[in-house]
């Protein structure tokens, strides 16, 4: 048993006083705190709230894993990071931060990508990992480390309005392959940076998941273990989903010691690609330079505009044709597979499954623009703003 006034410092005791007041925290829980360690995968959106309260509140160890740097565009939303940051990588500007709200507790980088090789390596020791990320690879990546290593994955993602939280712990409770079996098909969910969010939704879907941390750390409550917390932030509504372990999942039904981390990009349909498959993609990109030349030229190419009706409000190519994504496949019939034509949307994602869409359907003229507007307005026309 922790002894607990031993464990902490009279400024700690000062520090901490609304929890030591508080029966279910008290002196044995914030010493508890103060001797528990978390990871934190992602230090964007999620990861600012998550990160700073969890901090606050006195968690002894916290390890950040990043490997991006601070972007302007960040900062609608990732309040960990401030203008000052700017092209800092995320995990020293996020550290420093940390150490700014509490100078006590110790802060452990790893500015690489988590992946299949070096994630048990990272994850080992923590008590628990909370998912800040925006990807299906690295969060079926955290849940199968999660269940490899007996420890609760604390699990929040975001959309436009939309939130969901759990807690899956594979060793009495479903995992998030209970749940997601299958990742969905590429292109079929978009990312924040295609589909947006609304800037103060991860300080509300964050918030829930230092909370539940928190709660798991001391043995407090009653965890989302179980359930899925559903948060609409439009409607002003919360609504939970019950949970059940699938007693034949790929990953929690079998031995711990059996589990194997895979090729995630792979299993989730977005495999790295090797110099042949480079070369071979390379066919169907083109630059903004290589774009600009052709549209100067005696025969300018059909330019294709997958993005949404209000993004072309902010910026737009001259003589472009509109048809968003989602209506691609029905709208195919109205495209000439024999012309010419370059696709593109805000950075080149949404337009390159447009290309592989429209090769499946016998299009062979057809070529994405690397980077998409944004790339655009950055080699080739800078009066066209960037977002």
């Amino acid at each position: 048993m922790l002894n607990a006034r031993d464990n902490l410092s009279a400024e700690e005791i000062l520090r901490y006083s609304r929890h030591l007041l508080i029966p279910q925290v008290g002196l044995q829980g914030q010493a508890k705190l103060k001797a528990s360690s978390v990871l934190l995968i992602g230090t964007g959106g999620l990861g600012s709230p998550i990160a700073m309260y969890l901090a606050a509140a006195g968690v002894g160890r916290i390890g950040l894993v990043d490997f991006d740097v601070v972007e302007f565009s960040n900062l609608q939303r990732q309040i960990i990071h401030g203008t000052a940051s700017l092209g800092v990588n995320k995990t020293e500007s996020a550290r420093a931060r940390l150490r700014d709200i509490n100078p006590d507790i110790q802060v452990e980088i790893y500015n690489e990508p988590f992946t299949s090789a070096n994630a048990l390596q990272i994850a080992e020791g923590y008590d628990l990992i909370l998912d800040g990320t925006d990807n299906f690879p690295t969060r079926y990546l955290v849940n199968d480390v999660c269940v490899k290593l007996g420890i609760a994955n604390i699990y929040g993602s975001i959309y436009r309005f939309d939130g969901q939280v759990s807690v899956f712990d594979g060793r009495d409770g479903p995992c998030y392959r209970c749940l997601f079996p299958e990742p969905p098909p590429p292109g079929s969910v978009p990312s924040c940076a295609e589909g947006g969010v609304l800037g103060v939704l991860p300080g509300t879907i964050g918030s829930l998941q230092a909370t539940e941390a928190i709660k798991q750390l001391l043995g407090i409550g009653e965890s989302l273990k179980g359930r899925l917390l559903l948060y609409d932030a439009l409607n002003a509504s919360f609504e939970t989903v019950k949970l059940c372990k699938n007693p034949d999942c790929a990953v929690c039904s079998i031995p711990r010691e059996e589990i194997e981390l895979i090729d995630y990009e792979a299993f989730c349909g977005v495999p790295s690609v090797d110099k042949d498959e480079y070369a071979a993609a390379a066919q169907w990109e083109i630059t903004p330079a290589e774009l600009s030349a052709l549209i100067d030229g005696p025969k300018p190419p059909y330019l294709l505009d997958v993005r949404e009706t209000m993004e072309t409000q902010i910026s737009s190519l001259a003589n472009s044709e509109l048809i968003p994504l989602g209506q691609l496949p029905g709208r195919l019939q109205e495209l000439d597979p024999e012309r010419e034509t370059v696709v593109y949307c805000r950075s080149g994602a949404r337009s390159g499954y447009a290309v592989d869409l429209m090769r499946a359907a016998g299009f062979r003229k057809v070529k994405n623009l690397v980077g998409g507007i944004n790339a655009w307005a950055q080699q080739v026309d800078p009066s066209l703003p960037r977002y």
